[in-house]
């Protein structure tokens, strides 16, 4: 597995100011976030391959797995081993990349569902072959969680995750998910170049900790919120699904019949919410 970082050497061209001329052109070392891809298989069988960043890929393999429907909970994982295609012992392997080789405790009944082609860091929903397989299971009864967050609380959680990304300040170049209590305190914090893959390493982290559901929790990501978004933290048992960008009219729509909160455009001291407003406290409500 390589770094979560890559150095290359680029060439900086800085324009001269409207009152002055000549432009200056140097070279300099910077740094890219990493993408590489990584294969999925469960039980010896290709599920997938995501292209991902480096690190915490057991947590994402995973949330993956749990999005999809094909564990249903921790229980069902025997072992998730991240290696190479020498070390995994399968053959198929092209050499590019590592693999998540899953052992489930009982075998799936039906055979693991295979997605149709390559998920890119950009689409979570890539390989899904039509419009019914978007349909989102409800493991939890989001209504019966009466978590209600201050204002306040959601507007301050941007800074925090900012913060916290460590490898986002070195290259500028991931999405971040993080998990915030009802308080405002951050709990856990996952990037990646996929806003995709960075909420399912999250919920990966909370399914094999136990925190399933999470109840109580604010959801951030650091971009905006998509149907495929929505859907994670509904299957996740998120209550609130904060963005600091704007939803879809599709992510809307199932937050609303879901009966999720979802609040968008969370920046500085202001934020839209769309969906569950009940369960963001404003003013004399705190």
């Amino acid at each position: 597995m390589g770094g979560r970082t890559a150095r290359r050497l680029v060439q900086r061209i800085r324009l001269p100011e409207p009152s002055t001329t000549g432009q200056a052109v140097t070279e300099r070392a910077d740094l890219l976030a990493a993408e590489e891809p990584l294969g999925i298989r469960v039980a010896g069988e290709a599920v997938t391959l995501t292209m991902r960043t480096p690190g915490d890929d057991i947590d994402l393999a995973a949330g993956f797995l749990f999005s999809e429907g094909i564990i249903k909970g921790a229980d069902d994982l025997a072992e998730i081993r991240i290696c190479d295609g020498t070390s995994c012992g399968h053959a198929g392997h092209d050499g590019m990349g590592n693999i998540a080789d899953v052992t489930l405790r009982q075998p799936a009944q039906t055979g693991v569902p295979r997605r149709n082609f390559l998920t890119t860091s950009a689409c979570g929903l890539c390989g899904k072959a039509s419009a019914a397989e978007l349909f989102v299971q409800k493991i939890w009864n989001l209504n019966e969680d009466h978590t209600a967050i201050p204002a306040a609380a959601i507007a301050s959680m941007p800074d925090v995750l900012s913060n916290a990304q460590r490898v986002f300040a070195s290259t500028g170049g991931l999405h971040a998910a993080a998990v915030f209590g009802p308080s405002g305190e951050l709990i856990c914090v996952r990037e990646d170049v996929g806003r995709h893959n960075a909420v399912d390493k999250v919920v990966g982290w909370a399914l094999r900790s136990g925190r399933l559901p999470l109840r109580g929790c604010v959801l951030l990501v650091s971009g905006r919120a998509s149907f495929e978004l929505v859907s994670k933290a509904v299957l996740a048992g998120f209550p609130v699904l904060a963005a600091v960008s704007a939803p879809s009219s599709l992510a809307a729509d199932l937050a609303e019949e879901a009966g999720l909160t979802l609040v968008g455009f969370v920046r500085g001291q202001s934020m839209n919410v769309y969906t569950g407003s009940h369960r963001v406290l404003v003013g004399d409500e705190t």
